[in-house]
């Protein structure tokens, strides 16, 4: 799971940072928000302010995305290719998936650029989750033993 939380925390923190410098960056939190108030209204819940909607995206990305990151370490074997694949699959869904969904694809598909941003985002997640995945992996591996010095 750690694996997968270092790969949401990287793709959240520089997302947060790419959209508040690139005029064009993909704005997943919008397109986040935008998700859970339409949830939260079908349910008959209240829609917090703006600004907890958005600290509850924040989370509710961190938390899921972690989880779909951490997928890649369920086998021991090829941990970063099949986590890299999971992010790569992630960005090509957060592009295709939204208007589907009934929500603003803008977000994430405005222009090819943004498109690129968007894939390039979670594939970095997820290149980061299973890079961590297998050196953690790597660190509990009981080291093998020693051959003895014969004299």
């Amino acid at each position: 799971m750690a694996g997968g939380l270092a790969g949401a925390t990287l793709l959240t923190l520089v997302h947060e940072t790419v959209r508040r410098a690139v005029p064009k960056a993909p704005r997943m939190d919008l397109l986040g928000m935008q998700a859970l108030a339409k949830g939260l209204h079908k349910l008959g819940l209240n829609i917090p302010n703006p600004t907890r909607l958005f600290y509850y995206t924040m989370a509710g990305d961190l938390v899921s995305n972690a989880l779909y990151y951490s997928l890649g370490g369920v086998n021991n074997r090829k941990i970063v290719l099949r986590a890299t694949l999971l992010g790569l699959a992630a960005g090509v869904g957060a592009i295709l998936l939204p208007e589907k969904m009934g929500l603003n694809d803008a977000p994430s598909s405005r222009t090819t650029a943004t498109k690129l941003m968007t894939v390039g985002l979670y594939l970095l997640g997820g290149l980061a989750a299973g890079i961590v995945q297998r050196a953690m992996q790597k660190k509990r591996q009981p080291k093998a033993a020693g051959k003895a010095l014969v004299l």
